[in-house]
C-alpha cells in the first residue's frame, strides 16, 4: 500500500513539473520575442498543447490572460530598458518590445499601473480560498444532442437562457427530463463576450430531427475527468479553474482538441429560488 502510494504521488510530481516545464518553454519565448507577433496557435505548438484548449490552460495557471501577460510583459521589459539606459527614447523602448508607438506604450503603461493598485488591494483584502477536489476518470460514450445556440456573455445570462428559451422550447418538444449538456465554444479571455458561443443541449434518439433554429451534433466519447458541482451561476468559475490550474497538471492528463463541456444528469438539482444548481464538470483527457 505504501508503495502504490509513493508511486502515486512520484507520478502526480512529474506530471505537474512536465507541465512547468511547457508553460516555462512559452514564457522563455515569449520574453525572447515579445518584439514580434505571437499568436495563440504558435504558442501552443511551443508548449505542445491543443491550441483549442491552450489558452484556457495558460489563464488557469497564470492567472491571467494570454492578452494580458503579454501586455504586461511588454511594459514592464520597456520601462526596465528606459530605466536602465537613459539615452534610450520612449519611442525606441515602446518598438522594442512590439509596441505601435510612445503612445500605445504610455496608454499600456497608465492601465498597467490602475490595474496593479486595484489587484494590490483585492490580494491584501480577500483570503486565498483553497478547493479541495474529488475528481473521477469516466469513459464516455458518444451522444447523440439537439442544442440551441446562445451568442452573448457567460454567467447570469446563460441561467436565463436555459429558462426563458431552453426550457419552453424543451416543452414543446417532449425533452424534459432528458440528460442536458452545457457547451462553452469561446474562452472569453480571447472572445468579445457579445460573441461568446454557448450551445445548451439534450440527449436524443440518433433518428431525432431539429426544426427551426435547433441543430443536432455528437458530444465525443472517450475518457473525460469529472468533477460534481452543486452553486450558482456566480460560482461555477472557481471550480473550472481549479480543475484545470490545480488538477490536471498533476494528473499525468492533458486536454486534447475534443470540447469541454457541463454535463446535467437526469436527477440534476435546479432551484429557482436561489439559482442553485448541480451539474458535472467534465474535461476531455489524454495522456500527457
Amino acid at each position: 500500500m505504501g508503495d502504490a502510494i509513493a508511486k502515486s504521488v512520484a507520478g502526480s510530481t512529474a506530471s505537474r513539473i512536465e507541465y512547468e516545464h511547457r508553460m516555462h518553454r512559452v514564457i522563455e519565448h515569449i520574453d525572447k520575442h515579445l518584439d514580434q507577433s505571437l499568436d495563440l496557435a504558435q504558442l501552443a505548438e511551443v508548449a505542445h498543447f491543443s491550441p483549442f484548449h491552450f489558452h484556457r490552460l495558460f489563464s488557469a495557471w497564470m492567472g491571467e490572460t494570454l492578452g494580458d501577460y503579454l501586455r504586461r510583459r511588454r511594459v514592464e521589459i520597456a520601462a526596465m530598458r528606459l530605466a536602465s539606459q537613459p539615452r534610450l527614447t520612449i519611442l525606441a523602448a515602446a518598438l522594442s518590445v512590439g509596441f505601435g508607438s510612445a503612445e500605445a506604450f504610455t496608454r499600456a503603461f497608465n492601465d498597467q499601473a490602475s490595474t496593479a493598485r486595484v489587484a494590490d488591494h483585492e490580494i491584501s483584502s480577500q483570503p486565498r480560498v483553497e478547493t479541495i477536489m474529488s475528481v473521477r476518470l469516466v469513459d464516455r460514450k458518444p451522444a447523440s444532442v439537439v442544442c440551441l445556440r446562445h451568442l452573448g456573455p457567460y454567467g447570469e445570462s446563460l441561467s436565463r437562457f436555459w429558462q426563458d428559451v431552453y426550457y419552453p422550447w424543451a416543452v414543446t418538444h417532449n425533452l424534459l427530463g432528458q440528460p442536458r449538456y452545457g457547451i462553452s465554444h469561446d474562452d472569453p479571455g480571447i472572445t468579445a463576450p457579445d460573441q461568446c458561443r454557448y450551445d445548451a443541449c439534450a440527449e436524443v434518439a440518433p433518428d431525432f430531427m431539429p426544426t427551426g433554429k435547433a441543430f443536432k451534433t455528437t458530444v465525443p466519447g472517450g475518457q473525460y475527468a469529472v468533477l460534481d458541482f452543486k452553486g450558482t451561476a456566480a460560482t461555477i468559475g472557481d471550480p473550472w479553474n481549479s480543475l484545470l490550474r490545480d488538477w490536471l497538471p498533476s494528473s499525468g492528463l492533458q486536454l486534447d482538441a475534443r470540447p469541454c463541456f457541463e454535463y446535467y444528469p437526469k436527477d440534476a438539482s435546479y432551484d429557482p429560488k436561489t439559482g442553485e444548481f448541480s451539474c458535472e464538470i467534465c474535461i476531455p483527457v489524454v495522456p500527457l
